[in-house]
C-alpha cells in the first residue's frame, strides 16, 4: 500500500484496529442486506462485531446464524440469487466445508464478498494462520484479492464489492488475511468517517441480473447443461476472471482519489534495481522490508514482491517485476503435496517461462505453517538462500521446508499416567437386566460413594476453565459405564482443553475429528471393529463400549451426521454436554442456546433483546429416529445421571445407537459464579427448563417431575443465577421472558402426555 501525494477528499478517522474489526467496519458502513455465518476461529470475531454493532444500532445488516459453513454458503448463495448484497466470513475447514458450494455461486456469476481469515486445515487439528485453506481458494472460480494489514483489510473490503458487482465481472470476491497477525493485531488505521462516502463509492445495487425476485418475471438459475454449452459457460467465466483484473486496476485508481491510498496489482518495496527478491502473501511481506533496508545499506540490491490480487494471477506484472532479478524467492504458507513447489511457486514459474530473455532463478520454500511466526531473521535467511543461488548461478535446493527438524529418539513422549484397562474399570457393583414383561431395563447401583474407587478416565492437568462443568459431568457418567471405552471428541472445549501435542489427558483411546462428522466416524470405527473380531484378526473383551462425546454446538453442525448414524443404528452412544453456546470458539449463539440469552453474536442493546428463537429440542429429534434409548442427565442429580448411564452401555452394546444430553454448566459465559454450578444445574432442572426423563423403546418416562416432588420453582429462580440471562427479568423484557415461560410449559406439558400415553 502507498500513499497518493494528493489532498485526500473525504474526511477519514485514524484508529488502532485489528483486520477483524476494520472488515466489520466496511461491512457495516456498506450495509449490505444480509450475512450467513457459522463461527469459526479465528474468523468469528467478524461476526460477533457485527453483532454488537447491531445492537447499537449502527447497521440494518440481517445476521443469519447458519447450522454449519455448508449451510452458511448456502444462506449467501440464496440471497445473492435475489439481487441482495451479501457478506460472509469463514477459515480454515470451515471453507473446506463449504467449498463444493462455492463453484455454484461463480458459475452462475452472482457477486458476493467473503472475508477468509487464513487459517492451518486439520488434521492435525490446529487453529493459528497459514495459507492452505486459501489455496483450496484458487481454483473456485472467485476473484481474490489479499490484505497484508488491517488498513488493506478495510480498503480492500470496499472495493471488493465494487468489483464483485462490475458488469465486466459479476463475480464473488474473496478478501483473504493471515489468521491471528493481520485478523487480531492491532495496526494505525483511517476508516471513513461519513459511511455514505462508502456507500456511493460503491454505488447502487445493481438490479439488471436475472435474480429470483419478481414472480411476474420468472427466471430459471443452474440449469443443467450438455458439454458444448458448459464449455461456453466457464469460458465467459474465465473471461471474467480475467477482466477482474483490468476493474480491479480502476477501481484501485479510484479508490486512491478517495482514500489517499493506493493498491497496485503488485505491491513492489524497492524493486526498480533489485537484483534478488523475496515473494511474499500477505503479513510476512511487511516482515521483510526491514530486512531489505539492512540488505540495501550492505550494497546488496534486495526487493520484496507481494501481490494484492492472486485471481487473477497478475502474470504480466510478475515478469515485469522480475526482469532483472537474477535470484527470488518465493515463500509459501502451504504446500502442494508431491508438485515440487507449492501453487503460487509454479504460477510465477509460468509466468517467467512466457518470457523467453529471463533467466530468473526461482527457489521454493513451505514455511510458517500452523501460525508459525516469521520474523526478519527468517527473511533475512530467505535473502541467504536466493543470494547463494544468484551467486552460484543455480539453486542448490530449489524447494524445500523452512523450518522443519529431524526428530530425536531420545525426545520420544514418555506416558505420565500408566494406560489404564479393562477390569481397572469393571466395579462390578452394577447390575443391568431386561425385564422381559415391561420391555425395560432394571437397573441396580450402589450408594455413589462404592463408585468412587473407579479411576476416572480423564486424568487431571487438563486446561479446562474453573468451574468448567463438563469433565465433572463427563466423569460421572463414565461412572455408570463398565469396562473398556473407545472414545472420540469431537472439536469443542473438552477436545481442546485435554490434548495438546504432545500430551494427552485421555487414559484410554481417543480419537478426534471434527463438529460435522463425529457420529459418522465413530460409526465407521465401530464397524471396522466388529468386522476385525468377526475375522478373528483382533482378540479383545466384549464389553468395549464406543461413545462420541459432543457438544459446543456440535449438535448443530454435526446434526446430520448423528442422525444418519441413529438411522443405520451402530452401536455406540452419542453424548452430548450442552453449554449452550459455542464456548471453545467464544461464546457465540448455538440451536441450543436459550431465547433472550445473550452471546457474543446476539447481544443486548437497544436495538436486540439476546437470541431471537427458541432453542431446538434435540433429544426429541433424535428420539423420532426410532432408536433404542434417549436420555437427559445432569450432575445435579447424580443417582439418575449413572442408572441412566449403565442403560446407555446396554443397549449400544446390545441394540444400537443410544443419544443422551447432559447440560453443564459454563461459569465463565453465563457470567454465573464457580460456586452455584449445582445450583443452577438443579434450578434449571425444577423449573422444567431441562427436564429429566427417558425415552427407552419408544416409552417416554420422566425420571425427576419437580411438581410431583413438590420442588417446582418459577423460571426466573434459574435466569437469576447467570449474567447472560438477568436482563430478562428487566420490566422491558417481561414480553420475551413470558414468552420463554410459555414454551417451557408448553414442551414440559408435552412430555408429561408422553410419560402418560405410551402411544405418544
Amino acid at each position: 500500500m502507498a500513499m497518493v501525494e494528493k489532498e485526500v477528499q473525504a474526511e477519514q478517522v485514524a484508529t488502532f484496529e485489528s483486520g477483524n474489526e476494520m472488515a466489520a467496519m466496511a461491512a457495516a458502513q456498506i450495509n449490505y442486506h444480509l450475512m450467513g455465518y457459522f463461527p469459526i476461529t479465528p474468523s468469528t470475531e467478524v461476526a460477533q462485531y457485527l453483532d454488537q454493532m447491531k445492537s447499537r444500532g449502527e447497521h440494518d445488516i440481517k445476521l443469519i446464524a447458519a447450522d454449519g459453513e455448508h449451510g452458511s454458503a448456502g444462506i449467501c448463495y440464496g440471497a445473492a440469487a435475489t439481487g441482495a448484497r451479501v457478506f460472509n466470513a469463514t477459515s480454515a475447514n470451515g471453507f473446506m466445508y463449504m467449498l463444493e458450494q462455492l463453484p455454484v455461486q461463480s458459475g452462475t456469476r452472482f457477486p458476493m464478498v467473503m472475508n477468509l481469515v487464513t487459517r492451518a486445515i486439520s488434521g492435525p487439528l490446529d487453529i493459528r494462520g497459514d495459507h492452505s485453506d486459501l489455496y483450496f481458494a484458487l481454483n473456485t472460480g472467485w476473484v481474490i484479492l489479499t490484505a497484508r494489514t488491517p488498513q488493506a483489510v478495510y480498503d480492500l473490503n470496499i472495493m471488493a464489492l465494487k468489483i464483485a458487482e462490475h458488469s465486466k465481472v459479476r463475480l464473488p470476491v474473496i478478501v483473504a488475511y493471515d489468521g491471528f497477525f493481520t485478523s487480531h493485531q492491532k495496526r494505525k488505521v483511517h476508516y471513513f468517517k461519513d459511511r455514505r462516502v462508502v456507500q456511493e463509492f460503491v454505488g447502487e445495487c445493481p438490479t439488471d441480473y436475472n435474480f429470483i425476485r419478481d414472480p411476474k418475471k420468472p427466471v430459471t438459475i443452474g440449469a443443467h447443461m450438455d458439454g458444448k454449452d458448459l464449455t461456453n459457460n466457464h469460458f465467459q467465466q474465465s473471461e471474467a476472471m480475467y477482466a477482474a483484473g483490468d476493474v480491479f486496476q480502476e477501481v484501485a485508481a479510484e479508490y486512491a482519489k478517495l482514500s489517499g491510498r493506493e493498491y497496485p496489482v503488485l505491491d513492489l518495496y524497492q524493486m526498480e534495481d533489485a537484483e534478488v527478491a523475496l515473494f511474499l502473501l500477505n503479513s510476512a511481506a511487511e516482515s521483510a522490508k526491514d530486512v531489505v533496508d539492512k540488505l540495501r545499506k550492505q550494497g546488496i540490491k534486495a526487493g520484496v514482491i507481494s501481490p494484492n490480487i492472486i485471481r487473477p494471477f497478475p502474470q504480466e506484472a510478475i515478469r515485469k517485476a522480475l526482469k532483472n532479478v537474477k535470484a527470488v524467492l518465493v515463500g509459501e504458507r502451504a504446500d502442494s503435496y508431491g508438485a515440487h513447489g507449492p501453487n503460487l511457486t509454479h504460477e510465477v514459474k509460468s509466468a517467467l517461462q512466457e518470457d523467453k530473455d529471463n533467466r530468473t532463478i526461482v527457489l521454493s520454500r513451505v514455511f510458517g505453517l500452523g501460525g508459525t511466526d516469521f520474523y526478519a531473521d527468517d527473511a533475512e535467511k530467505f535473502f541467504e538462500f536466493a543470494i547463494d543461488a544468484m551467486e552460484k548461478g543455480y539453486a542448490e535446493k530449489p524447494f524445500d521446508y523452512y523450518g522443519h527438524v529431524p526428530g530425536n529418539p531420545e525426545n520420544v513422549l514418555k506416558p505420565v499416567i500408566e494406560p489404564q484397562h479393562g477390569d481397572v474399570y469393571n466395579s462390578g457393583l452394577i447390575e443391568v437386566k431386561m425385564d422381559e414383561e415391561t420391555n425395560k431395563l432394571k437397573v441396580k447401583i450402589p450408594p455413589l460413594r462404592a463408585l468412587t474407587t473407579k479411576p476416572k478416565r480423564i486424568a487431571s492437568g487438563h486446561g479446562a476453565c474453573p468451574g468448567c462443568g463438563i469433565f465433572g459431568g463427563l466423569e460421572l457418567f463414565f461412572k455408570g459405564i463398565e469396562g473398556d471405552v473407545v472414545v472420540l471428541f469431537q472439536t469443542g472445549c473438552a477436545y481442546v482443553t485435554t490434548t495438546s501435542y504432545p500430551h494427552s489427558s485421555h487414559k484410554q483411546t481417543m480419537m478426534h475429528n471434527l463438529f460435522q462428522n463425529g457420529a459418522a466416524t465413530l460409526s465407521g470405527t465401530v464397524e471396522a471393529f466388529l468386522e476385525l473380531k468377526r475375522r478373528g484378526e483382533i482378540q479383545v473383551s466384549d464389553d468395549a463400549t464406543f461413545v462420541m462425546i459432543t457438544g459446543d454446538g456440535g449438535m448443530d453442525i454435526g446434526m446430520g451426521s448423528a442422525i444418519g448414524t441413529a438411522l443405520r443404528n451402530h452401536k455406540l452412544i452419542i453424548l452430548e454436554y450442552d453449554n449452550e453456546g459455542y464456548m471453545n470458539t467464544g461464546s457465540q449463539m448455538s440451536y441450543s442456546t436459550p431465547i433472550g440469552n445473550m452471546t457474543s453474536t446476539t447481544n443486548v442493546g437497544k436495538t436486540q433483546k439476546g437470541k431471537a428463537f427458541h432453542h431446538k429440542d434435540t433429544p426429541q429429534i433424535m428420539a423420532s429416529t426410532n432408536i433404542p434409548y434417549v436420555f437427559t442427565g445432569t450432575e445435579a442429580f447424580p443417582q439418575d445421571l449413572v442408572k441412566k448411564a449403565a442403560k446407555a452401555q446396554w443397549y449400544a452394546q446390545n441394540v444400537g445407537t443410544v443419544y443422551g444430553k447432559i447440560l453443564i454448566t459454563c461459569p465463565l459465559n453465563w457470567k454465573s459464579e464457580d460456586r452455584y454450578g449445582n445450583t443452577i444445574m438443579e434450578a434449571a432442572v425444577n423449573c422444567n427448563f431441562f427436564p429429566l426423563y427417558e425415552v427407552e423403546q419408544g416409552i417416554t418416562t420422566i425420571t425427576h417431575d419437580p411438581e410431583a416432588k413438590k420442588k417446582k420453582i418459577p423460571l426466573s429462580d434459574w435466569l437469576k443465577y447467570m449474567g447472560k440471562t438477568k436482563h430478562l427479568l428487566k420490566e422491558e423484557n417481561k414480553e420475551i421472558l413470558s414468552d420463554f415461560e410459555k414454551e417451557i410449559e408448553r414442551r414440559w406439558q408435552r412430555l408429561k402426555a408422553q410419560h402418560e400415553n405410551p402411544l405418544l
